[in-house]
């Protein structure tokens, strides 16, 4: 199957040393995109960045958040009321960060300032760890989130009330895992920081809804594998993660229920090692809820790092953001024509 893609680059000039872990939302002129960069993933001056997509081009990136301590993994929301939501990690420890937000009325032209999303948050990160939420049939919010302290594990948190508040469910686990306090799992030259190699479990889940209330989510592990764990009440208990066919090299991964045709599309680096290689980085399409995967193409297959994939979809077909070698975050457009 041969896919025609429109690929461009987001940043003309890169302002840091390095920039991941992009996030994309579709906005009323256009698009808008972040990520976060500084001196090396982890040191205190990485900060959380921007730019919007109007009449056809990006604009130079802008600073939107810089705390005291290193910020990591944003995300983009739009509640029901319309109102963009940024959700960024901030802390110099992975176990112990914390979330905070910052809302824009206006479509990401201004913003309100930073505010943790749960004050006095303690557990180690509450809301989206790096995918975006779901709005579910009901009109509830999911968030799905992870603590990484020794057992990688996940969560999902709970808006009933359009993103004011929210309410976290048990963790969810892979059963029977066993990790020993402070051992390395993996060693890579993979850019990121030293902490991420101590740790064992699921992480970053990546969520949709297949019929009323029955909700699902595909998770990266450090067993080789993407994981998955479902929900038959809106999100609010969760089986145990088991393993899928998909392989996984223990980085991001995400997908998206599309609106055309109610297919999911998932984008990850099919390499079956804790702590491979981010390259290729592939589009997948599932008929079947995600039973089974069917490959449609790489988005990129050249050595390097292609990783931390953002996926949404509107009528018109597919947009994808997604790490280039650090240097840059790509963008992918792809038609619906093209996926049939």
């Amino acid at each position: 199957m041969v896919i025609t893609m429109q690929k461009e680059f987001i940043i003309n000039e890169l302002p840091t040393d390095f920039c991941h872990a992009s996030t994309v939302i579709q906005t009323p002129d256009g698009l808008l995109s972040c990520w976060f960069g500084g001196t090396h993933e982890g040191n205190a001056d990485v900060a959380i960045w921007s730019s919007h997509k109007r009449n056809g081009k990006w604009t130079a990136p802008v600073k939107l958040a810089d705390g005291i301590e290193a910020n990591w993994n944003p995300v983009l929301f739009y509640n029901s009321a319309g109102k963009l939501h940024l959700f960024y990690k901030e802390g110099e420890k992975i176990s112990d960060w914390k979330t905070y937000l910052r809302i824009s009325e206006d479509h990401g032209k201004t913003w309100s300032e930073p505010c943790e999303m749960v004050a006095g948050d303690v557990s180690g990160g509450r809301g989206p760890v790096r995918n975006k939420p779901i709005a579910l049939t009901n009109g509830t919010v999911l968030a799905g989130g992870s603590i990484e302290k020794g057992e990688w594990t996940a969560f999902v948190d709970v808006s009933s009330d359009d993103c004011h508040t929210w309410e976290k469910t048990a963790p969810i686990k892979i059963a029977g895992l066993v990790y020993e306090a402070g051992e390395k799992t993996a060693e890579s030259n993979i850019a990121v920081s030293e902490q991420s190699f101590y740790g064992r479990g699921v992480i970053q889940p990546s969520l949709w809804e297949g019929t009323a209330g029955r909700v699902h989510m595909l998770l990266r592990s450090s067993e080789g594998y993407v994981y998955r764990a479902d929900s038959s009440d809106y999100g609010k208990t969760w089986s145990d993660a088991y393993k899928t066919e998909l392989p996984n090299n223990n980085s991001g991964l995400d997908l998206v229920k599309a609106p055309f045709d109610n297919n999911l599309y998932l984008v990850c680096n099919p390499v079956q090692a804790n702590w491979g290689m981010r390259s290729p980085l592939s589009l997948f399409k599932s008929t079947d809820n995600g039973a089974t995967w069917q490959k449609l193409c790489d988005l990129e297959s050249e050595p390097g790092e292609f990783s931390y994939p953002a996926i949404i979809a509107s009528g018109e077909g597919l947009i994808i953001t997604y790490t280039w070698n650090r240097k840059n975050i790509a963008c992918v457009q792809v038609a619906k024509e093209e996926l049939r």
